[in-house]
């Protein structure tokens, strides 16, 4: 059944609840979006009452609104509270999970193209100092994921399926979904990098049928930057290394042993900022009450919409390959360098950014791009905001 579509009525009252909309036309939420306003004051408030309460007594205050966070993010991606571990961003969520395993020498990693630059430091580093290999799955010449090949590239040394669901410079997406059931039916470990679909898309680890998710706030959840998340699936949470602890993170202890926690909180330390950790929780059942779906149906109709009015502007290529796309748009401009378009648009309280070679370095080599145009839409935009950066960019090239 599809969703109900976002009435202008609703995206006025979004934007209303929203104050930099006023100011911005702010296509830069593959970055960071716009939070929404009580966001914002759910952050201020509770550190004013950390100023003049005092921190732990604020916290003990506001204990069960800061553990609803874990329900509210366990809703949000159909998990269990206790598969959920809070971090400071995507990049710390994936080294954990990643870092975690036990790999040896001979060990197999099989990704994708589109792994961000965080995740190739990683499968370099096993690769350098343990002797793990590194499989690399092409997507084909219409810039999609081949499926077929891949299942064909699993081999008993596999250990590892590391996946970035959508990459960090390009419009296109992975199939995370099917990708999973041949990791299930292989019994290999499955890892998503979710860094820009979370609040984008609608997700279901079961669904996809991962062991380990990392995801971050500060994009598409429009959630305060330092916040973020690692699912690990309850049954392998015993399986990975725990990197650090302290006494929350394994609260047994006697002089000769120690026992971690039995849930993913075993992947946290106890020191963390619980003001942002209430703003996540609101951005969370912020993006909870509008519906994921209604969401993903908006940024899909908006990035059309992108890509249609930048496709028809001489002198504009768009970038982005594949079968599905996602809200977020790249494109380059004739004879003008990607930093000179951003400050330009910037100049007209426009918001994007560049996509840089480093970012998704795999696909930005294969397709020559040293670096790219990046505007990402979230569904509080509008299709005027997009006709005025495509008028500004006309403007440039005329």
């Amino acid at each position: 059944m599809k969703p109900t579509p976002l009435t202008e009525l609703d995206i006025t009252q979004l934007r209303a609840e929203t104050k930099g909309t006023v100011e911005k036309i702010h296509f830069n939420n593959a970055g960071t979006s716009l939070p929404p306003d009580v966001v914002v004051e759910t952050v201020i408030n509770y550190l004013q009452e950390e100023a003049t309460q005092g921190g732990y007594e604020t916290e003990d205050k506001y204990r069960e609104q800061l553990d609803n966070t874990y329900q509210l993010i366990a809703r949000l991606i159909n998990a269990d509270a206790d598969e959920i571990a809070l971090v400071e961003n995507a990049s710390t969520a994936w080294g954990i999970a990643f870092n975690g395993i036990e790999f040896k020498q001979g060990d197999e990693i099989i990704t994708c193209e589109m792994e961000y630059v965080t995740n190739l430091l990683g499968f370099l580093n096993v690769q350098q100092t343990l002797g793990v290999s590194l499989k690399i799955i092409p997507n084909d010449a219409d810039g999609n994921f081949p499926l077929a090949d891949f299942e064909a590239a699993i081999s008993p040394r596999t250990k590892l399926i590391a996946i970035t669901h959508i990459p960090s410079t390009a419009g296109g997406m992975i199939p995370i979904v099917e990708i999973g059931k041949i990791a299930r039916r292989h019994q290999i470990l499955y890892l998503v990098d979710a860094c820009q679909s979370v609040g984008q898309i609608p997700i279901d680890v079961k669904e996809i049928d991962c062991d380990m998710l990392s995801v971050t706030g500060r994009k598409y959840l429009r959630a305060p930057r330092g916040t973020g998340f690692l699912f690990v699936r309850k049954a392998i949470q015993h399986t990975l290394k725990l990197l650090f602890m302290d006494g929350f993170s394994a609260p047994t202890l006697s002089l000769d042993n120690f026992e971690p926690r039995g849930d993913a909180r075993r992947f946290e330390l106890y020191e963390k900022n619980r003001a942002i950790t209430l703003g996540l929780g609101k951005a969370v059942e912020y993006a909870l009450n509008i519906g994921v779906d209604r969401i993903w149906q908006r940024v899909q109709y908006l990035a059309n919409f992108t890509r249609t009015q930048l496709v028809a502007i001489d002198g504009i290529t768009v970038h982005d390959f594949g079968a599905q796309q996602c809200g977020i748009v790249t494109f380059s401009v004739k004879g003008l360098e990607s930093v000179f378009v951003k400050n330009k648009l910037a100049d007209k309280n426009i918001n994007v950014s560049v996509g840089k070679a480093i970012s998704t370095l795999i696909y930005m080599d294969k397709n020559h791009l040293k670096d790219n145009v990046r505007a990402s839409v979230h569904y509080y935009n509008t299709e005027g905001e997009i006709t005025i950066m495509c008028n500004e960019l006309s403007l440039m090239l005329s």
